[in-house]
């Protein structure tokens, strides 16, 4: 007998979209293997966002994923056993779509404190050669926005945590729908 997943969030009537809209902020242990449920939990909330596309929605999960990876490969969040992985979903305007991945800082091992950046000093052959580095071209290519800042803002405070962001333009039916 084939074992079939539950979907995690129960299924919602899709409602329009409007400014100020939040999701309830997504917790999960730092490790790859919960990236399926990271992808799971986007769809379904994203599902309820009535008027985004499929291909949209895909685009959406597909840069949380990979900012989701960055967190666990390169912060204390992957490191650490304890370590923990935020997602937050919210909508600052009624056309835009804004989600962030949290994690619980730089590594021991990580000599500078700094947040991802897409390497700036490669050759087209070092790119094609290059087995890491694609990610942030990705969502720099997929989000009309994205950026980086600490989680806490004090200078004595660097390296508690990074707040890696990506803003999405709602497609033209969601945004019809949100002007009812």
């Amino acid at each position: 007998m084939p074992m079939v997943p539950h979907p995690r969030a129960p299924i919602h009537t899709p409602t329009p979209p409007f400014a100020g809209r939040r999701w309830p902020s997504r917790d999960y242990p730092g490790d790859l293997a919960q990236t399926t449920w990271v992808r799971a939990d986007l769809r379904a909330d994203l599902a309820r966002l009535e008027g985004a596309a499929p291909d949209w929605s895909e685009s959406v999960v597909l840069c949380a994923s990979e900012m989701f990876a960055n967190a666990c490969d390169h912060s204390r969040s992957g490191e650490d056993p304890d370590g923990r992985v935020i997602r937050t979903l919210s909508m600052p305007t009624a056309t835009k779509v804004h989600v962030s991945i949290i994690d619980d800082g730089v590594r021991e091992t990580t000599a500078t404190i700094s947040g991802p950046r897409i390497p700036a000093q490669r050759t087209a052959q070092e790119w094609e050669e290059a087995e890491r580095g694609r990610g942030l071209l990705l969502i720099d290519h997929l989000a009309t926005a994205w950026g980086t800042r600490a989680v806490v803002d004090f200078p004595f405070c660097g390296g508690l945590g990074t707040v890696i962001w990506a803003e999405f333009a709602l497609p033209v039916a969601a945004c019809a729908s949100a002007g009812r």
